[in-house]
Parts: structure tokens; C-alpha cells; sequence
């Protein structure tokens, strides 16, 4: 064949093989690219949670999103924010979210009626016995013969440990002091107007007054547990989940008390997260933030064990639970090592 000709033959098929050749690498890349996202990496699992818009549980889970501590640790933290306890209790038992903060006796009630649930330790602060800068209370044994407020009602679990802890001491406050229950806001209040001698209130709110000035503790709760002989630092708040979720989703458990931990300790280490969270905290006077922050880090709770398990089934019986129906150890979580 002449050379021309071999070269126009070269020539042709070129120009015929160029459409396969292109061809063929369309696919590839398409085969590729079906390959990379076959390989994508799994959606994270979603944990929701109720909680209060400006109650102490959110302080620490939005400052896991803000560090991203829910997705380093393998899953996707949701936050469902609510005005009041009763909406996110109601959120949590409808099954509109999975988890919620609740107290023990609340965790202990759903256990008698049969909804049991997984209890994660959140907080050890119970709360405050709060008088005037210049009261001569000091004592449960001076408490008899004053006005006392209590926040909550009679089944208020800082008021029955008080109660409990006077008895010891042959003093019936229900006759020997004159009571009233309140809500919170309402008993500061009552305490700034010298309507009562003491207030029985929740440790955020006695924070707040101790941040104003004038005012201090007469002694704390923890006080009291010690006077029964118990741990100082019992997670009386946690986040609660229905027992069988829990059960099915025991690894995002387990990532979640993780995320849960980091954040504690972080917050505990570095005052500068604090000032992110202020808005949070309804951006506190000075004196106020501190005392709030410093509440806040001294309740995180110790890691459970057998004792304080044991102690925890005390305080429930303490406060009035059935004795031979106490939520199982099962249910209140420990923290893996």
C-alpha cells in the first residue's frame, strides 16, 4: 500500500476510534463516580431531645453543637425547644423526641406505673436554702418558728429531705414553721419583700440571688443528704429516654454520654465558652453569671457506682417511693470506661 494511503488509513481511524475512545471514558467516569458515592459515608444517627429554652441542660447541649462534639462522636445531636417542663415531659412520653430532662422521682413514677426509662446523670445540684445577708438561720434547727417558702409543692423532693433531716432532729416543721409553696420567681420575690425568713428553691434561682448580693445560703441541699448519710454528689437530674429505645440504640447511648462528659469538662476548663452561652443564661449582671457558671460546673456528678447506686435507691425510698419497686440499676446508666 502506498505510503499516502497507509497514512489516510491511520488517518481514518483515528477520527472513527476517537467517538469509542470517548465513549468509553464517559462510562468509566460514570462507573467511577457510582463507585465514590457507594462509598459515601453512612447518614449519623439522630438523637432529638427536649429541653427548656432557657433552662441549665440547654447551656451544655448547645455548647455540644457549637463544638460539633455530637458529630465526633458518631452521631446528630437535635434540640427541640420548649417554654415549660410539662410541654417536655409531654414531648418525651408522646414520643415526638427521644429523650428529656427529668428529675429521679420522675424517672421513679414512670417506673411504678410501668414506662420505665434509661436515666443519664446530668446534675447534682438539688438546690438552696436562701435567707437575708443578716439572718441568724444557719441550721435546720433554726428554722423553727419562721416562714418558710418552698418552690414546688409538698411532694418537692428538697422539701421532704428537709423535712426528713428535722425530723432526725425531733423538729415537725409542718407545725413548728408556718409554710407556703410557690413557683420559684414568685418565692425570690416573696424573700426580697420579707413576706418569709427562708426560701426552699431550686439552685439556679438561689444562685441568682446570691449573684445580686444580700442574700446566701443557709446551707444546701447537699447538706442535707449528708445529714442522712448519703452522697453528696447524687445525680438527682438527668436526661431520660423510654427504657426499650434506649435498649435498641445502646451505642448512641454511649456516644451520647461521651459527648455529655467533653462538655462538662470543657465548660469546666474554659471560661471562654461561658461568654458564648450568656445569651443563654438571659445575659446575667456580672455577679449573677458567676455565681450561675460556678452552680452549674459544681453539679457535674460523679461517675455512678455500686455505692451511689445504692445511695440513689435510698434517697427514692427517702422521698417516699415503694421500697420494693425501685427503678433497677439497669436503668441508671454508668458511664463506659
Amino acid at each position: 500500500m502506498p505510503a499516502s494511503d497507509r497514512y489516510a488509513a491511520r488517518g481514518h481511524f483515528s477520527w472513527l476510534a476517537a467517538p469509542v475512545l470517548l465513549v468509553v471514558f464517559i462510562v468509566a467516569g460514570f462507573a467511577h463516580a457510582s463507585d465514590a458515592s457507594d462509598k459515601s459515608p453512612a447518614p449519623l444517627p439522630a438523637l432529638s431531645i427536649s429541653v427548656l429554652q432557657f433552662g441549665t441542660a440547654h447551656w451544655e447541649l448547645d455548647h455540644i453543637l457549637h463544638r460539633g462534639l455530637d458529630r465526633h462522636n458518631g452521631y446528630r445531636l437535635e434540640l427541640k425547644l420548649v417554654a415549660n417542663l410539662p410541654a417536655s415531659r409531654l414531648a418525651v412520653t408522646s414520643g415526638s423526641v427521644n429523650g428529656a430532662v427529668a428529675d429521679l422521682l420522675w424517672a421513679q413514677s414512670r417506673f411504678q406505673a410501668g414506662t420505665p426509662y434509661l436515666y443519664v446523670p446530668f446534675s447534682s445540684q438539688i438546690g438552696d436554702i436562701v435567707v437575708p445577708e443578716g439572718s441568724g438561720i444557719r441550721s435546720v434547727a433554726d428554722l423553727a418558728g419562721t416562714r418558710i417558702g418552698v418552690a414546688g409543692g409538698p411532694d418537692s423532693k428538697g422539701w421532704i429531705l428537709l423535712r426528713k433531716v428535722a425530723g432526725q432532729q425531733g423538729i415537725s416543721l409542718d407545725d413548728a414553721a408556718e409554710v407556703q409553696f410557690a413557683a420559684p420567681p414568685l418565692l425570690s420575690q416573696a424573700l426580697k419583700r420579707r413576706k418569709v425568713d427562708a426560701i426552699v428553691t431550686y439552685w439556679h434561682f438561689a444562685a441568682r440571688l446570691r449573684g445580686e448580693g444580700g442574700w446566701r445560703s443557709a446551707f444546701g441541699m447537699a447538706d442535707l443528704l449528708t445529714a442522712m448519710d448519703l452522697d453528696r454528689n447524687l445525680p438527682v437530674l438527668g436526661y431520660v429516654f423510654p427504657a426499650g429505645w434506649a435498649e435498641d440504640h445502646r451505642p448512641l447511648m454511649d456516644r451520647f454520654a461521651a459527648s455529655l462528659n467533653q462538655a462538662k469538662v470543657e465548660l469546666a476548663e474554659d471560661d471562654s465558652h461561658w461568654q458564648r452561652l450568656r445569651p443563654l443564661m438571659g445575659k446575667p449582671d456580672e455577679g449573677i453569671f458567676q455565681a450561675l457558671k460556678d452552680g452549674f460546673i459544681a453539679g457535674t456528678p460523679a461517675p455512678l457506682t455500686d455505692q451511689r447506686i445504692a445511695d440513689l435507691h435510698r434517697l427514692l425510698a427517702l422521698t417516699g417511693a415503694d421500697s420494693d419497686n425501685l427503678m433497677p440499676a439497669r436503668l441508671l446508666y454508668r458511664r463506659q470506661p
